[in-house]
């Protein structure tokens, strides 16, 4: 196998409200889970399925029809209408079980606070219109992720999508083949950054 340095993760952007998104914990993890998918996307299809259900759970599903609550314990058959696993309850030789359940079935599993079991993880994001920035430290600290993710949010100008929509005019606006039009790209947006004299590179 090749050794590689460093974080490995390969950042994905997932329309979630496309695919089925299975929570396995009503309680306070699986409210945090909730909450953070949507806040990606508030149209993302949630099922979650607890034998107790916070009530802030109950209020996001009686607000948004996407999101399906079953009261009660999981089962290994809840697995196969999914698309996404996320275990969020604080039994771990369950989520042991349902994660060799979940390979199976070739199912991407999340694991709240156990990275060994992960699939994937779920990072810190940064949104100013349709730019989003997602922040992964490996699983070695979500919280140096937040602190980050609060100075991108700080750093980014609240014009942010005015920009973008200006330059998906331009691009479309642009002749010539794939090549040229990135060149032409290029030059329009490296203004966007400049060398100060110390050679820092700072963001207009």
């Amino acid at each position: 196998m090749i050794q590689s340095d460093g974080n490995v993760l390969f950042p994905v952007f997932i329309k979630l409200h496309q695919v089925q998104t299975l929570v396995v914990g009503g309680g306070n993890v699986g409210l945090e889970k909730v909450e953070a998918l949507l806040k990606n996307d508030p149209n993302a299809r949630i099922t979650v399925i607890a034998p107790e259900i916070k009530s802030e759970l109950v209020d996001l599903s009686n607000q948004a029809e996407n999101i399906q609550l079953i009261n009660r314990k999981v089962r290994g058959r809840d697995l196969r209408t999914a698309d996404i696993l996320i275990l969020a309850t604080d039994n771990y030789a369950l989520h042991v079980r349902l994660k060799k359940k979940a390979e199976k079935l070739r199912l991407l599993t999340n694991v709240a606070d156990t990275p060994d079991l992960c699939d994937f993880y779920l990072g810190s994001t940064v949104k100013k219109g349709d730019l989003k920035i997602g922040i992964s430290t490996n699983g070695k600290s979500p919280t140096f992720a937040k602190r980050f993710r609060q100075i991108l949010e700080e750093v980014l100008p609240e014009n942010t999508q005015e920009l973008l929509d200006q330059l998906k005019s331009i691009r479309d606006r642009l002749k010539g083949d794939f090549e040229s039009k990135v060149q032409k790209l290029n030059e329009i947006t490296s203004v966007l950054v400049e060398k100060n004299e110390d050679n820092e590179t700072t963001v207009k």
